[in-house]
């Protein structure tokens, strides 16, 4: 291992173990320190995802890595980078035909999963390895207001290789979410002033996915190609966005109350110890009502 690939391991491990609400102050300070691995950093470290305009059409549209050149961005809407910049990288024309269609199709998605106040964006780009391959990025972003406020970014990575037969293509997903809740705990008395904490939640979770799905590669029609690969890739976001959600809320909230229970219950000791005792008499009913039967006796029958 190179000393450039272990210095990555440990700036890794280190933005791992320190707080996910300052991901951006610590890569900041990370990036300082090692001005020379800023590439590596900004691409392997995920970090909130930020809002731009694009001036010619007044869209918002998010920014990250995967459509930054130099120090602009590319907006999917126009296909312009801001601040402008010349010989910027950008998806031959029928790839964009592909993005242009499946940033609309994401639209309809935020608006049925995600409602007002969030942004979507879509990105793709040409992979010189594979004949018709390419890779994209599907950004999402929803700030939260109502009681509570948060942000929900998450990014989906996905790579499309054509298989040999022309009749279906390999979909891998790379999905990550970044969830943060901020609550203002306030205190009700009868006094003028009261009491006010805030609770803090943050944390991400990545997950991969791999599917083959039939594409119609073969076919000289080029509308037909780009709705398959939209229909596929946006089926393939849907379960694994789903699936992320569910595992957020047991790994977190349900680990929460659980930590808090066990530091300081809700009930009494004597309410504890009488829950126990009817989970005990019930277990023991249970076992007398439906007693095992061994193995041997159902041999012997």
């Amino acid at each position: 291992m190179s000393n450039n690939d272990r210095q990555l391991n440990h700036a890794l491990d280190l933005m791992r173990r320190l707080p996910p609400q300052s991901v951006e102050e610590n890569l900041t300070q990370l990036v300082d320190l090692v001005p020379n691995m800023t590439e590596s950093l900004l691409c392997c470290i995920d970090q909130p995802l930020q809002v731009s305009k694009d001036f010619s059409c007044g869209k918002d549209y998010l920014l990250c890595d995967y459509n930054r050149d130099a120090d602009s961005h590319r907006s999917p809407w126009s296909n312009q980078y801001f601040p402008p910049l010349e010989d910027g990288a950008v998806p031959s024309d029928r790839l964009r035909s592909i993005e242009i269609e499946l940033n609309s199709a994401m639209q309809r998605y935020r608006e049925l999963y995600y409602g007002g106040g969030s942004i979507a964006s879509a990105y793709l780009w040409d992979l010189d390895s594979t004949a018709k391959g390419f890779a994209g990025a599907v950004l999402i972003k929803k700030c939260g207001s109502s009681g509570c406020s948060g942000q929900w970014d998450s990014v989906h990575v996905i790579e499309v290789t054509p298989k040999v037969t022309g009749r279906s293509a390999k979909y891998k997903l790379t999905a990550t979410v970044m969830l943060r809740l901020v609550s203002e705990l306030r205190c009700k008395s009868d006094d003028v002033s009261s009491d006010s904490s805030e609770f803090d939640i943050a944390g991400s979770l990545t997950r991969q996915a791999e599917r083959e799905s039939p594409a119609a590669l073969s076919s000289a029609n080029e509308s037909a190609i780009a709705a398959a690969h939209i229909a596929n890739i946006g089926r393939l976001i849907e379960e694994t966005e789903t699936s992320m959600r569910q595992q957020l809320i047991d790994v977190y909230f349900d680990n929460v109350c659980g930590v808090v229970e066990t530091m300081r219950t809700s009930l009494s000791k004597e309410s504890r110890m009488a829950r126990e005792l009817l989970q005990r008499e019930l277990n023991e009913a249970i076992n007398r009502s439906s007693p095992l039967v061994s193995c041997s006796k159902l041999l012997t029958d």
